[in-house]
């Protein structure tokens, strides 16, 4: 019995070799040579030099020009992370109580974008949210504005439009999670007295903090990473972390300095993450315990 647990030990690693190595090639070795150019010298005749220098994370970290920048883009990443929350759970409940044709059909609707580019999608909606765009024109006609609403080039603009782009992944993560929700627990609660919204938090909400934990984490990592939508819809009046990291490796060529905002993008984004999910799991069992 134990060679037979060994031997199928073996296969596994060896099955998982090709993703390993897909692993290490395309995520950990990009980052390992990220990491190492942000301690390069950058020279402005020679460009990036391989000396070995902390100048260009003294440079960031002393700047309060890029704490601004950070300061920005994780307030817009927590924004579209609410909105997704708030628009997500109760659509995917609603999902939920609809019959398996309809169910189909609207995930169609609901992940159908997820097929067409963020390019293509983010100028998609720089029509609707220009001037004489679609949105303008519906509220200039229902006289809920006297002239067009500045949309585009803000981080309003920004913030829509990454909702509309990120909602599909919290639709996901929240209904993966209400798939494994006993449906009979709620109506226990209910049978036993508990009135809807009781019923909700006390019972439902609980099983899906999971999913919406895990939702929260994909939206906020994407959204604060992202590039196209805050390049198209928001351009040089709305300047976040990675339109400077892009500045920096096309526009000033200084890639070590580049790569220093990188690194620290994602240190940022992983303290985030993981300083958050703590918080909130410690938070929600002491409301729900």
């Amino acid at each position: 019995m134990a060679e037979k647990v060994t031997r199928g030990n073996g296969s596994q690693w060896l099955l998982s070799l090709p993703a390993l190595a897909m692993f290490l090639g395309l995520l950990i070795v990009p980052l390992a040579l990220t990491a190492i150019l942000s301690f390069n010298v950058f020279d402005a005749v020679r460009g990036s030099q391989s000396n070995f220098t902390f100048g260009n994370y003294i440079d960031v970290l002393s700047d309060g020009y890029y704490y601004e920048l950070f300061l920005r883009t994780a307030g817009m990443s927590l924004g579209v992370t609410v909105i997704c929350v708030v628009l997500g759970l109760p659509e995917t409940l609603f999902l939920s109580r609809m019959r398996s044709v309809w169910q189909g059909t609207f995930f169609v609707v609901i992940l159908g974008p997820l097929l067409i580019s963020v390019v293509v999608r983010t100028l998609g909606w720089s029509i609707l949210l220009g001037r004489d765009g679609v949105i303008n024109n519906v509220l200039i006609s229902l006289k809920l504005a006297q002239r067009p609403v500045q949309l585009m080039f803000t981080m309003t603009g920004v913030v829509i439009v990454l909702t509309h782009v990120m909602l599909p992944f919290m639709i996901i993560a929240i209904w993966s999670t209400l798939q494994k929700v006993d449906a009979q627990v709620a109506h226990a609660a209910r049978s036993l007295g508990a009135g809807p919204w009781t019923t909700f938090r006390r019972v439902i909400l609980p099983q899906l903090l999971p999913g919406i934990l895990s939702g929260s984490i994909i939206v906020f990592t994407l959204s604060a990473s992202a590039f196209a939508t805050p390049a198209l819809i928001g351009g040089r009046r709305v300047k976040l972390v990675t339109t400077a990291i892009y500045d920096e490796f096309l526009s000033s060529l200084n890639w070590p300095l580049g790569a220093a905002i990188a690194v620290l993008l994602l240190l940022g984004i992983a303290f985030v993450v993981v300083g958050s999910n703590r918080l909130i799991e410690r938070r929600f069992k002491q409301v729900f315990a």
